[in-house]
């Protein structure tokens, strides 16, 4: 086409791949205007015409309503202007039908009634403030407060495998147990989330994690001068021989595990200064116990999704290993 040709609209039809009435629509509404009309009444319009007319298909064809439209191509706004705010309504968009997804996948894999799909649609749709207020609330029932344990350098049963970032004592418990759900989470960063979230909503789980907290607390307490030189915990020196018992072929119900178990009960022992025997073992089995609760690993797995952190090492199978052998070995 060239400047001076006019066309009918059946000529910018077959030009723009527009319908005519679509262009007649157009038209009428001021968007494109015709330059003149034929005698015959038939309207007549320029390449001026035509080159609008791709604009406002591109603008429609990216979701930009109509009156927008009609101000990017009377140059009330630019077309910059008109794509920063488009880019950040779908990334808007996005994210929710992200969340959609996520609630659809789990409610198909579950099989999941009406209420279970609401419950998991509100935890998906939480703002950054109200999954804060969740996860603090948790916290705050799971871990002893930061300001409560001020100055202290001991960790915790609760978060001492949760991934990058843990730090010593309680705060650093806290933070290590904290999801941080990106803006542009992936699907199954957020389908993560709403088993977590549902998890931390939980309150024997969070019975559970107290338990580990303040279990932590009465064996540093124990201690002579309020058990500040206690380093090493129940659960981590229980793992670590237990791996090594497990990697030998050790059977934990066998008699070659009482070995182990002695030496992991005498160290512990000796951190609380008291004998291995029957009710020293007895509590140190409760500890394990409760540390091999498979909601505790589930929470971190899901945790390191959501952060996208490396995935914990597993310890079920070291802690089920030395739950068994204690059980089976009850006194030195």
């Amino acid at each position: 086409m060239d400047g001076g040709t006019l066309y009918t609209i059946g000529d910018l039809a077959r030009r723009t791949g527009l319908t005519v009435k679509a262009i007649r629509f157009y038209s009428d509404q001021g968007i494109v205007p015709p330059v003149e009309r034929s005698p015959a009444g038939y309207r007549l319009y320029d390449a001026a015409a035509a080159a609008r007319l791709d604009l406002v298909r591109t603008l429609r064809d990216l979701g930009v309503d109509l009156a927008t439209v009609r101000k990017v191509v009377d140059r009330e706004l630019t077309l910059a202007q008109v794509a920063a705010a488009h880019a950040e309504a779908l990334a808007v968009r996005i994210r929710t039908l992200r969340l959609r997804r996520a609630v659809l996948t789990v409610v198909a894999r579950r099989g999941s009634g009406p209420e279970e799909m609401e419950l998991m649609h509100r935890l998906a749709a939480l703002s950054e403030d109200e999954r804060r207020r969740l996860i603090t609330d948790f916290l705050d029932a799971a871990v002893p407060d930061p300001e409560q344990d001020a100055g202290s350098d001991a960790g915790s049963d609760a978060g001492s495998d949760a991934g990058p970032g843990a730090g010593s004592g309680f705060a650093g418990a806290r933070v290590s147990l904290t999801p941080e759900l990106p803006d542009d989470a992936e699907p199954e960063q957020v389908e993560a989330w709403m088993e977590l979230a549902e998890l931390a909503c939980d309150p024997s789980f969070r019975t559970l994690m107290r338990h580990l907290t303040t279990s932590y607390t009465a064996d540093r307490n124990a201690l002579p001068g309020s058990g500040r030189g206690l380093r090493r915990d129940a659960v981590s020196m229980g793992i670590a021989a237990a791996e090594a018992a497990m990697a030998a072929g050790v059977d934990p119900g066998s008699p070659d595990a009482g070995p182990v178990v002695a030496a992991v009960a005498g160290e512990y022992a000796r951190l609380l200064g008291h004998p291995d025997d029957a009710v020293l073992r007895r509590r140190l089995l409760t500890r394990l116990e409760a540390a091999n609760d498979p909601r505790r690993e589930r929470y971190l797995r899901l945790l390191a999704v959501i952060n996208a952190w490396p995935p914990p090492t597993p310890l079920g199978p070291p802690l089920t290993w030395l739950v068994t052998a204690l059980r089976a070995h009850p006194a030195s």
